[in-house]
C-alpha cells in the first residue's frame, strides 16, 4: 500500500470530488438548456438529442481502456491529461456554431470524462487501506449526489440570464482547480503493464455505435432500411466480440462474468430498465419548455424534485432492501417506476405543475432505490479479478443505457410527429405511455432472482 503524506491523506479525496462534480454537472446541466441551444444553432429542439447521446456513448466506449492507460502511463499523468481534454472539449462546445460541431466537441469531452472518474476512483482504491476506503469514497461521491440537483437549475438560469455557452465555460475554472490540486496531490501509480484487447475494444465500440445509430435512424422517414442494416451490423459486431472473447486469453470483458446468475440478471436488468428511466430527464424539459412554454429556470426547478427524492431516500435504501429482499424490491420498484412514467404522460396543461411535484419526488425516490439495488446485486457475487471487470462492464452498461434511452425516447417522439403526423403534446403523451410500458415489462426480468439472492450483501 502506498504511503501518503499527511497533506495527500487529507485532501486527495477532494480531487475525485471535483472530477465527479464536473462530469455529473455536465451530464445534467444540458437538459434544461437544449431548447435555447436549438434556437441559437437553428435546429429543432426535438432533434437535439445527439448533444447528449454523443457524450454518453463516448463514455461507454472509452471507460474500458481507462484502467489500461492508468497502469501503463501512471495515474497522475492520465488523470491530469483527462482534465485537460475535458476542458478543451468544453471550450470547443462553447464555440460551436452548428449541431455537428457541438456533437464532435461533446465526443472530445466524453473522452476526457471517460478517463477522469474511473482513474480517480482507482487512485483512491490504491492509496487508502481497506478500513478507510468506505469513508473516503463516501466523501468523494457527495458531489455525485448534489450535481443532479444543481445541474438543471444552473443550466436553466445560465441560458435564461446569460447564454448557453456558459453551461460549458463553467467547466474551465473547475478544471483549473482540479488540475492544480491534482498536480500537487495525485501520486504517480503504475500497474502491471498488460496488453489491451484492442480487437475486442474495436468490435465492442462498433457494435455500440451501430446499435445507437440504428435506434436513431429508425425514427426518420425513408430510413427504415438503413436502420435495419445498422441493427444487423450491431448484432454482427457483438456476436463477433463473443466469438473473439471465447478465444482470447484476456478479453476486454470476460464472458465468464455471465456464469454468475446475479450478474447476468443484474446487467440485463440494468440495461433494459434504464432505457425508459433515462429518457425522462431528457424529454421532461422539452415538454415543459416546448409545449407548456415554461422558462428554462422554471423547467430547472421542476426537475429538482427528482434529485430531492433521490437524496432523501438514500439513507434508507439498504434497510428497505434488507427488509423485503432484492427480488421483491426490484420487481415492484420497476413496476412503480413504469406507472409513474405513464402518469407523466397524463399532464396536459402548464397549470398542473403542483401535481407534477409529488410525482417527480416519488420518481426520484424510486430511481435511487432502483440504481442502488441493481448495482449492488450485479457485482455482489463476483469474486477476485471478476469484480474489477464486472464493475467496468456495469459502468459501460449504464452509459450505454443512457444513450439508448435518450435515442429511443427521441426516436419515438419524432416518429409519432413526422411519420404519423401526431400533434406535439399527444406525441409526448404516447411516448411516455410506451416508455412506461417498456419499463414495466423490463422489470419482469428480476423475477428470475431467487428470494435469497443478495442476502449476504446486507
Amino acid at each position: 500500500m502506498l504511503t501518503l503524506t499527511p497533506t495527500q491523506n487529507k485532501y486527495l479525496p477532494y480531487v475525485l470530488a471535483v472530477a465527479l462534480f464536473m462530469q455529473i454537472l455536465d451530464a445534467t446541466i444540458l437538459n434544461t438548456a437544449l431548447p435555447q441551444m436549438a434556437l441559437a444553432l437553428d435546429e429543432s429542439p426535438l432533434k437535439m438529442q445527439w448533444a447528449v447521446i454523443s457524450y454518453a456513448l463516448t463514455l461507454a466506449i472509452f471507460i474500458p481502456i481507462s484502467g489500461f492507460l492508468a497502469d501503463k502511463y501512471g495515474t497522475r499523468r492520465v488523470f491530469l491529461s483527462a482534465i485537460v481534454v475535458f476542458c478543451v472539449g468544453s471550450l470547443l462546445c462553447a464555440m460551436a456554431s452548428t449541431l455537428n460541431f457541438l456533437v464532435a466537441s461533446r465526443v472530445i469531452q466524453g473522452i476526457g470524462g471517460a478517463m477522469m472518474t474511473p482513474v480517480g476512483r482507482l487512485i483512491l482504491v490504491k492509496s487508502y487501506p481497506r478500513n478507510q476506503l468506505l469513508t473516503v469514497m463516501n466523501f468523494a461521491v457527495i458531489p455525485a449526489l448534489v450535481a443532479p440537483l444543481v445541474g438543471p437549475l444552473l443550466g436553466g438560469y445560465l441560458v435564461q440570464y446569460a447564454s448557453w455557452h456558459w453551461i460549458f465555460l463553467i467547466n474551465i475554472p473547475m478544471g483549473v482547480v482540479g488540475f492544480v490540486i491534482g498536480k500537487k496531490l495525485i501520486p504517480a501509480l503504475f500497474g502491471d503493464k498488460q496488453s489491451l484487447d484492442w480487437v475486442g475494444f474495436g468490435l465492442f465500440a462498433l457494435g455500440a455505435c451501430a446499435l445507437t445509430l440504428a435506434v436513431e435512424m429508425g425514427s426518420k422517414v425513408g430510413h427504415g432500411y438503413n436502420a435495419l442494416l445498422l441493427a444487423a451490423a450491431s448484432i454482427g459486431f457483438l456476436l463477433a466480440y463473443v466469438w473473439h472473447a471465447k478465444r482470447h486469453v484476456a478479453p476486454l470483458f470476460s464472458l465468464t462474468l455471465f456464469n454468475v446468475p446475479t450478474f447476468r440478471i443484474g446487467i440485463t436488468g440494468n440495461l433494459s430498465t434504464r432505457i425508459g428511466i433515462s429518457a425522462v430527464p431528457f424529454l421532461l424539459p422539452l415538454l415543459l419548455q416546448v409545449v407548456f412554454e415554461y422558462t428554462p429556470s422554471q423547467a430547472g426547478w421542476l426537475l429538482a424534485p427528482i434529485a430531492v427524492g433521490a437524496l432523501g431516500i438514500k439513507p434508507f435504501v439498504s434497510k428497505i432492501i434488507q427488509r423485503y429482499s432484492y427480488r421483491v424490491v426490484l420487481v415492484y420498484n420497476t413496476l412503480i417506476l413504469g406507472l409513474l412514467i405513464i402518469v407523466l404522460g397524463q399532464f396536459s396543461d402548464a397549470a398542473q405543475w403542483p401535481w407534477m411535484i409529488p410525482v417527480l419526488i416519488v420518481i426520484g425516490v424510486c430511481n435511487s432505490i432502483q440504481f442502488s439495488a441493481m448495482n449492488t446485486i450485479t457485482i455482489g457475487d463476483l469474486q477476485g479479478a471478476q469484480t474489477s471487470s464486472g464493475n467496468s462492464l456495469m459502468a459501460v452498461n449504464q452509459q450505454m443505457a443512457i444513450g439508448l434511452g435518450i435515442a429511443f425516447g427521441a426516436a419515438l417522439l419524432n416518429l409519432l410527429r413526422e411519420r404519423f403526423q401526431v400533434d406535439t403534446l399527444p406525441a409526448f403523451q404516447v411516448t411516455y405511455w410506451i416508455l412506461g410500458g417498456f419499463t414495466i415489462l423490463s422489470g419482469l426480468g428480476f423475477l428470475r432472482l431467487k428470494p435469497e439472492d443478495g442476502r449476504g450483501l446486507y
